[in-house]
């Protein structure tokens, strides 16, 4: 995949959606999330979405009013909340007739051989029954010692397990700037060749709010971890998804290695069928 105007014809993609984007006031944005989503698989793309937002979700439910620091509670959090996020999901792809599948792993699911192969054959039948997989970190049984880190890393890691042709990260941000876009001389970052080191670029750390973690380091290395594997990268903001899936110029385009590597995660690079 050479170009975002490549996007609608894709084969299989990976979209990921942060906690922020679709959850509290923020949850609304689940319909045109959906609506997007709904008409990338009506073109016959296979469409997984990576959906952080458990935790958010549940705390309401809990009595919450910020993100719980012990692991206990946000274990009972992300329980409650996992279950009424993927109804959300499947109520507002009701109208479209597509069925969502709920897929949870660990960090431990992609480095064990055996459960790497069985998430990948269960990921491969989901889509060709042209289920919609939802794909979250199971944050019910992870740990803070073994866990992705991020669901940015995770969308990377699920794209090269399921050989998708591009991965699409969304967030609050329409695209990836020099430096973080509220301070002077900020410029917007179209496209990344791959091979580029960014260097001269501040990203900034990796953000935790209230209801999550992550931020536009995260993004960029996930992006390059893609990119590395043979898939291409769009980054950009969930207001923008329709346009993004569409083929508009928006976001910043990370172009894909010509020759793909193996990450350790997730083993030998498939050949796209």
């Amino acid at each position: 995949m050479s170009s975002r105007a490549d996007l609608p014809a894709a084969r299989r993609l990976v979209v990921k959606v942060g906690s922020s984007s679709i959850s509290g006031d923020n949850a609304a944005n689940i319909q045109p999330l959906v609506e997007a989503l709904a008409a990338a698989h009506g073109r016959g793309t296979e469409v997984v979405l990576v959906s952080s937002g458990a935790i958010a979700t549940g705390m309401p439910f809990l009595a919450l009013d910020a993100r719980p620091s012990d692991l206990a509670t946000q274990q009972a959090a992300a329980a409650v909340g996992q279950n009424i996020l993927v109804y959300r999901y499947q109520e507002a792809l009701r109208p479209f007739t597509v069925v969502a599948g709920q897929v949870l792993l660990t960090a431990g699911d992609l480095e064990n051989p055996t459960h790497r192969s069985n998430a990948r054959r269960a990921m491969e039948r989901l889509l060709g029954l042209r289920i919609l997989p939802i794909v979250n970190e199971n944050d019910t049984v992870a740990t803070h010692e073994i866990r992705f880190g991020d669901n940015d890393r995770l969308a990377a890691l699920v794209a090269q397990l399921i050989s998708a042709d591009a991965l699409v990260l969304l967030s609050d941000i329409a695209c990836l700037y020099t430096r973080p876009p509220d301070e002077p001389g900020a410029r917007p970052i179209a496209e990344v060749p791959y091979g580029d080191d960014l260097s001269g670029y501040e990203f900034g750390s990796v953000v935790v709010n209230s209801v999550g973690t992550g931020g536009a380091a995260t993004k960029v290395s996930a992006a390059r971890l893609a990119a590395a594997a043979g898939v291409a990268v769009l980054v950009t903001s969930i207001d923008l998804v329709d346009s993004a899936l569409g083929g508009g110029e928006v976001g910043t385009w990370f172009a894909p290695n010509p020759h793909p590597v193996e990450h350790p995660l997730t083993g030998p690079v498939l050949t796209r069928r």
